[in-house]
């Protein structure tokens, strides 16, 4: 589904719902279906306001296009019957569950709550714990064996087992070989709630009781706590470590960062050597810059070293972390804000957390029996409640058959709520009754009858609510485009053998090569070795028997065999390029052997991904053109002047 999104977000049409269709607020017309100048008009400025680059931006005219393309695509999906699949059904009813969620949770949450979060996102945890998980074979979420296990373990704690020692011993995270169970440092929203609310109220240096989570009981260590520091912004050089990194490798590495370091000491530009010379290609580009971060949210490698300079410009020395050597540039610090700075941010993420809602539960379906006048019969449901013997047998629940004259046992909304409904939830749950049987039957009645409320209200919330209504509309246009779009396009471009070939025949000359070059690049300990290497390599000795016709080891010389493009390699755009000397390579200890590669056709394999993504353009536009030969098409110009 990830390209899912990524097609919703770049195109960024969103169906609004349709009000009255006067002519004068239709801006166009597809087959039947309206577009309304003021739902095109917002969907435009929402778009096309997001678009910093000016040559980006679409005037109304160009962006109406797009849209009707848009609009196109989703009336085929429909007329082939794509949103009657039961697969699109299901899915949307998925998307449907998650976006009414919010609307079906209390909205007014108290100051309290959200100012309990905010201290404690002023506050870091360090913390380890022990994982008991329950089973995922059975379903079941709870377990007296999961429980008797954690408790077993919690006295052997207080008896003076090491807490590491027991994480390593009995922990169920598969992590906790590793790490000892320690979860280094984290803050507020980075766990899940119930273990956040046990390790902020547990003193540094104890261990909590048990704390159940939905993936088991917890036993939690705080080892520490910290002030929040805020956000960092940096930038970065990296090496990166290649897997199974020998000792030799990464000697020349840190040799090669130690000059970057002297480079950066004697007033060399950060941001041009990270362009030159950083691995991370993704910060590179952009000088190394990275995004802001917190503290907890970085390997403490990394994080540790970037939080102790202190300026803006400072830059560290060579550090080592698992995945490479970093010099790291501090270039913003922005300290946690301020309580009415995020308090409207905060408010938005405890609302989306369902475990931190959970609470609003109750007063949420209080507010509904108020709105929709909810009426319990209680002598009606004290009869059904009170005849135990009627609804058990061998310690499980037996639902008896409907009736003819069911009894009312609520109303809401002025809809009635009966016996017979009441049998109809029973009969499908198989419920065992694992305690006292009155109190079964009373709970399963209360969650009945708080699921009969909220069910209700969720079926009302498209026409309570036009944002949801909106919002739903947008998924299930986004989730046909992307039905419609795998079947006419992704699939068909990827399977199409014959297309593929003849498109790339027809237009080979797009997927050529620039002149390249093919041999070694060749770095040596020093001048001697260097004339001995490229004596040999130019006998004709093989790369592969260098080292042992030479007699010289791995770590005095480094061969690198391959064909680049110019911009590819800095040394061969050096030697064959004209391009500028690197500025740690030393000619006397190295050179480049080979020749160049003149320009030619890239295979069908060579250009395949750039081949594909070009011949899906050409079957989309191919469809366009056919959708728009099949629907009749009418734009009011003088509505679009004045968009």
């Amino acid at each position: 589904m990830k390209q899912l999104f990524v097609t919703i977000l770049l195109i960024g049409f969103m169906s609004l719902p349709s009000f009255s269709q006067k002519k004068a607020d239709v801006l166009a017309r597809i087959g039947d279906m309206a577009i309304l100048s003021e739902d095109f008009k917002n969907v435009y400025s929402r778009n096309n306001g997001n678009i910093i680059d000016p040559a980006e931006k679409k005037t109304p005219e160009e962006y109406l296009e797009l849209y009707i393309n848009f609009k196109l695509k989703v009336l085929e999906a429909q007329r082939l019957g794509l949103d009657t699949a039961q697969s699109f059904r299901d899915e949307l009813a998925g998307y449907r569950s998650e976006l009414a969620a919010p609307y079906l949770t209390d909205i007014s949450f108290t100051e309290n709550l959200v100012q309990e979060t905010y201290d404690r996102m002023k506050k870091e945890i360090n913390a380890s714990h022990i994982l008991i998980a329950f089973p995922q074979d059975t379903g079941v979420d709870d377990t007296l064996a999961a429980w008797n296990q954690i408790m077993d373990i919690s006295n052997e704690l207080k008896a003076g087992l090491n807490f590491k020692e027991a994480a390593i011993k009995y922990s169920q995270d598969p992590s906790a070989v590793q790490n000892s169970g320690d979860l280094g440092w984290f803050t507020v929203f980075q766990m899940v709630t119930p273990f956040e609310d046990a390790a902020y109220s547990t003193p540094v240096g104890q261990v909590s009781g048990p704390v159940k989570s939905r993936f088991g009981y917890h036993l939690i260590r705080v080892n520490g706590q910290r002030e929040a520091t805020g956000e960092i912004k940096v930038a970065h050089i990296m090496k990166m470590f290649p897997q199974h990194i020998s000792d030799e490798r990464k000697a020349v590495l840190k040799n090669e960062m130690d000059s970057i370091y002297t480079l950066l000491k004697n007033g060399a530009n950060f941001a041009e050597l990270a362009k030159k010379h950083s691995d991370d290609q993704r910060s590179a580009a952009n000088g190394g810059e990275m995004p802001y971060f917190g503290r907890s949210r970085m390997i403490p490698e990394f994080s540790t070293p970037a939080f102790l300079l202190e300026k803006d410009g400072d830059f560290t020395k060579p550090v080592e972390t698992a995945f490479g050597y970093h010099i790291i540039k501090r270039l913003d610090l922005k300290p946690v804000p301020s309580f009415e700075e995020v308090k409207n941010e905060l408010e938005e993420r405890i609302k989306r957390d369902p475990e931190r809602s959970t609470q609003s539960r109750d007063l949420f379906i209080s507010n509904l029996k108020s709105q929709y006048s909810f009426i319990r019969n209680q002598q009606a449901v004290d009869d059904l409640l009170s005849k135990t013997e009627d609804w058990f047998a061998d310690n499980k629940i037996v639902v008896p058959d409907k009736t003819q004259q069911p009894e009312v046992l609520f109303t809401l909304d002025g809809k009635s709520y009966t016996t017979n409904d009441w049998i109809d939830h029973l009969k499908p749950l198989q419920i065992a009754a694992s305690g006292e049987q009155s109190k079964v039957l009373h709970s399963q009645y209360d969650l009945w009858e708080q699921s009969a409320i909220i069910d209700y209200e969720d079926q009302k919330l498209e026409s309570k609510y036009p944002a949801f209504k909106s919002l739903l509309q947008e998924y299930y246009d986004g989730l046909l485009l992307f039905a419609v779009s795998e079947q006419k396009i992704w699939s068909k471009a990827s399977a199409d053998t014959t297309g593929l070939q003849a498109f790339y025949l027809t237009n080979r000359e797009k997927y050529m090569w620039d002149e390249r070059y093919k041999g070694v690049i060749v770095k040596c300990a020093n001048p001697e070795i260097r004339n001995k290497v490229e004596d040999r390599l130019a006998e004709g000795v093989p790369v592969s028997e260098i080292y042992d016709l030479t007699g010289i080891s791995p770590n005095q010389v480094s061969i690198e065999e391959g064909i680049w493009s110019k911009g590819e390699n800095p040394v061969i755009d050096f030697y064959v390029w004209n391009g500028p000397k690197p500025a740690i390579w030393v000619e006397e200890n190295g050179f480049v052997q080979g020749e160049t590669v003149r320009p030619e056709p890239k295979t069908l394999e060579e250009a395949r991904g750039f081949h594909i993504s070009d011949y899906q353009q050409f079957l989309e536009d191919e469809w366009i053109r056919e959708l728009r030969s099949r629907y009749r098409i009418k734009i009011n110009k003088k509505a679009l002047k004045n968009i």
